[in-house]
């Protein structure tokens, strides 16, 4: 009886802890802040690790401020920090500037003297005014030539090439479309409503689909080329997260598709659609491949392994790192010198990043090993005192069972210790889920994951993607397939300004 209750109990407990997981992340803060308190605790803990490492060097001297404690780190609560004030930007010097003279009344004549008032100076104030986009159409007018003998022929200029031959689509709508739907998350009803309403076209979402996979479609082999590319430097962040399809299939729900990401750090972002979560998805895209890829401890990315004998996974700290955060957030104090161990590895990474890859991986392994070490250890001595399914319990057989995959890193000065890019490059389509809901039908997937890898991709670059894809889709119609290498993000040039 007694055995029962405590496993009522501990199944209880356990009920209570995921239901206070549950509306935290429906109504709580997203950000791992730490309290005030548990900052103080914190500091107590980074003082006695301070002292360690003066009495057993090379060990580190400061606490790192963790990139998901930033905004919690410059200020206490007997010290709030100040607040800046905001300065007021200069308006852009490109912008057109349209100036509107306004004069005195009653200038006529000088009510003391008679003379005529002259000008001695202006004041001018500046605002920012919007004018409306419109639709247009473009007519091209071919005129024909031919000599009255009748022997020459009918002469006649050639059509350019255009995006979609047999198609009313321009190009500035097509980039509108692209923009407006996959970077702006406008859904299609919402856009035909707007054509409708605001410019007096009728322009029915079934067009703007069969458009938008037609595009999908040249834009394809641009980016399986970059996905090659990206394959030849031997290191990814892989990730995966889901979206809803309209799968006529199933009946009365919406279905679950995975978009993959494959990323290169500062570099470029691959998408694949896929029904699957399975190990087939990444094992399609990863065939042949020969390097290491950073995950988390998704179980698929381990039995790629056993397919891909050439394959090296290495491990995600930010994962392991946000489970003593939960635990810490359930109230176990514990939790705290884990969180403080983590902070100096980042400090580690702080500090190193702007040194050669040689330097950083020295670096490394005379200050981030040892604090590894540490973590083992001490995550070693307490499992035997936890609750498996406690928080807790469960973040230090994280660290344990990963323990391989997290140190994977040190192995080399251009891994990264998280796979945090790859996860900033999800907030894309994972804000677009929100908007559209569902990503429509499974085949509308893989066309989606095309436009998402190469705005992503000019974002990570800082390309502008407006004046990406303009050019881009202006010139990809009259090139062949060796020529498109040119227009990756990796080695697109912006076409020169027009002459005026």
């Amino acid at each position: 009886m007694v055995k029962l209750k405590e496993g009522l109990e501990a199944q209880l407990q356990e009920a209570l802890l995921e239901l206070a997981e549950l509306k935290r992340q429906l109504f709580g803060e997203k950000s791992e802040k730490l309290t005030p308190e548990e900052e103080a605790q914190l500091a107590e803990v980074a003082a006695d690790l301070e002292e360690q490492a003066q009495r057993d060097p090379p060990a580190s001297e400061d606490v790192l401020e963790d990139p998901a404690d930033s905004a919690s780190d410059q200020g206490s609560a007997q010290d709030p920090p100040r607040r800046k004030r905001r300065r007021r930007h200069p308006l852009p010097e490109h912008l057109e500037r349209e100036t509107v003279v306004l004069e005195p009344e009653g200038l006529a004549s000088c009510p003391h003297c008679g003379g005529t008032p002259g000008c001695i100076g202006e004041e001018v104030t500046e605002e920012l005014e919007y004018v409306p986009a419109k639709v247009v159409v473009r007519r091209i007018l071919r005129r024909k030539y031919a000599c009255r003998c009748g022997c020459g022929g009918v002469r006649v200029a050639p059509l350019p090439p255009r995006l979609l031959p047999q198609s009313r689509l321009g190009l500035a709508l097509a980039v509108y479309l692209l923009l407006a739907r996959f970077d702006d998350h406008i859904a299609y009803y919402t856009l035909e409503r707007i054509f409708r309403e605001r410019y007096g076209v009728e322009l029915p979402r079934q067009q703007m689909v069969q458009w938008v996979e037609q595009i999908a479609c040249l834009l394809q082999p641009l980016v399986r080329l970059m996905f090659e590319q990206m394959k030849q430097g031997g290191y990814l962040l892989v990730d995966e997260t889901p979206v809803k399809v309209m799968d006529p299939e199933v009946k009365g729900k919406c279905a679950r598709g995975y978009l993959w990401f494959y990323a290169v750090p500062d570099g470029d972002v691959f998408l694949d659609f896929q029904g699957t979560r399975g190990r087939d998805a990444p094992h399609a895209q990863l065939a042949g491949f020969a390097g290491t890829i950073q995950t988390d401890a998704y179980e698929v990315y381990d039995s790629l392994k056993k397919v891909l004998k050439d394959l090296v996974r290495i491990g995600c700290a930010a994962h392991s790192r946000r489970k003593f955060h939960r635990a810490l957030k359930d109230g176990d104090r514990r939790a705290i010198w884990f969180i403080a161990q983590f902070r100096q590895l980042y400090r580690v990474e702080r500090e190193t990043q702007a040194l050669s890859v040689e330097e950083r991986h020295q670096r490394r392994q005379q200050e981030a090993a040892p604090i590894w070490a540490r973590l083992q250890e001490r995550a070693q001595s307490l499992q035997p005192q936890l609750l498996p399914q406690s928080r807790l319990g469960k973040a230090v057989s994280y660290l344990i069972n990963e323990y391989q995959a997290l140190i994977g890193y040190l192995a080399a000065g251009h891994y990264r210790i998280d796979n945090n890019l790859v996860e900033n490059s999800i907030r894309v389509p994972a804000v677009g889920r929100r908007r559209w809901l569902f990503i429509g039908h499974p085949d509308a997937g893989w066309r989606s994951a095309v436009i998402y890898s190469l705005i992503v991709s000019c974002r990570r670059r800082g390309i502008n993607p407006q004046e990406y894809l303009t050019d881009v889709l202006r010139r990809l119609p009259a090139m062949n397939i060796t020529q498109i290498a040119e227009l990756l993000p990796a080695n697109w040039k912006p076409p020169p300004p027009a002459r005026l």
